[in-house]
């Protein structure tokens, strides 16, 4: 999915106390639905905030408070426009962060597991239940979708 850091597929095994708190901030932002459906809006794409605001039915001033906070944590970024500032997710490591969270939850709602690669065979040799399943996967894909599609 992710192009990892120095070179690695999958995150580091330990985290430090400085890196365990950043993440736990990012957490915590992600954990208010008007920050989530703010997020989710600008993962379709770049937005004002007086359009923003329209689309996830708050007011101005409480995007304007909200994006603010989203900008301190480096989930979005803010470019000038003339007279307005026009909004979009930092990064494509957002929008995964947003599509892993959304397919999670279509998992617990559907009652489906990904399984580990090593769990794929048990020592029987049957098909784990993903194999048996498909695992939701054509040709090459992932079986995900984008977020709101």
């Amino acid at each position: 999915m992710g192009h990892g850091v120095d070179g690695r597929t999958t995150p580091a095994a330990h985290l430090d106390a400085d890196a365990a708190a950043t993440i736990a901030a990012t957490l915590q932002a992600l954990a208010t639905p008007s920050r989530l459906m703010i997020l989710t809006r600008l993962r379709q794409g770049p937005c004002p905030v007086g359009e923003l605001a329209e689309a996830v039915g708050m007011e101005q001033s409480a995007v304007s408070h909200q994006l603010r906070l989203l900008r301190a944590l480096g989930l979005v970024t803010g470019s000038r426009q003339g007279r307005r500032i026009v909004y979009s997710l930092y990064d494509t490591h957002v929008a995964q962060l947003l599509d892993e969270a959304v397919y999670h939850i279509e998992h617990l709602r559907l009652g489906a597991r990904d399984l580990p690669d090593m769990a794929e065979n048990d020592e029987t040799g049957r098909a784990g239940a993903g194999e048996r399943a498909g695992a939701g996967k054509g040709a090459g894909g992932t079986g995900r979708r984008p977020l709101g599609h």
